[in-house]
């Protein structure tokens, strides 16, 4: 699987207005969150955030801190959270794909185990695109598959303008137009 699964970082696209950070919430602990409560004496020793987790090389938890950093710069160039909703153009239950865009960005989701090349991808206008976010990127602890300084150039079909793009599994892109 690739460093940041596209599960969760990039959920809020599709019609969340916020972003929850990793180290907000339980999916980057090591142990459960238990905060108190009478079920357990009103006790403190679970109900603490573990910040250093993230400076210990050990684990993984640095890819996940550089991942949300680079989620939160990304909005400030790209606004998407407050923008209109989400337009979703597919939503494959077989290949276990999602595509939506949002912003004038198109979010592709690959949820499968297995790799899709030259999978066509509704955009909403002709173009050039690249990708601007890629969570398989191995400075976010993946494993590099998508090259970005790759074009995808868009073409019509059916009055649809697509782009062909490659999708490793379990990963989240989304692309940007750079030009018209």
């Amino acid at each position: 699987s690739s460093g940041i699964n596209a599960e969760w970082p990039l959920r809020p696209g599709l019609g969340g207005e916020a972003i929850l950070t990793f180290m907000g919430n339980e999916f980057g602990h090591p142990e459960w969150l238990d905060f108190p409560r009478a079920g357990n004496n009103e006790s403190y020793q679970y109900a603490r955030r573990q910040y250093n987790l993230v400076d210990d090389e050990l684990l993984r938890y640095r890819f996940l801190h550089r991942f949300d950093g680079f989620i939160l710069s990304s909005e400030r160039e790209n606004p998407w959270l407050d923008s209109p909703n989400a337009y979703i153009h597919l939503c494959h239950e077989g290949d276990k794909v999602i595509s939506y865009e949002r912003a004038g960005l198109c979010f592709v989701f690959n949820f499968f185990w297995e790799s899709y090349t030259d999978y066509p991808i509704r955009v909403g206008a002709p173009g050039k695109y690249t990708v601007v976010m890629d969570t398989d990127h191995k400075y976010f602890g993946g494993h590099g598959r998508v090259d970005p300084n790759t074009e995808y150039f868009s073409y019509e079909e059916s009055d649809k303008i697509f782009i062909k793009t490659y999708l490793p599994s379990r990963t989240a892109l989304v692309y940007r137009i750079v030009a018209e």
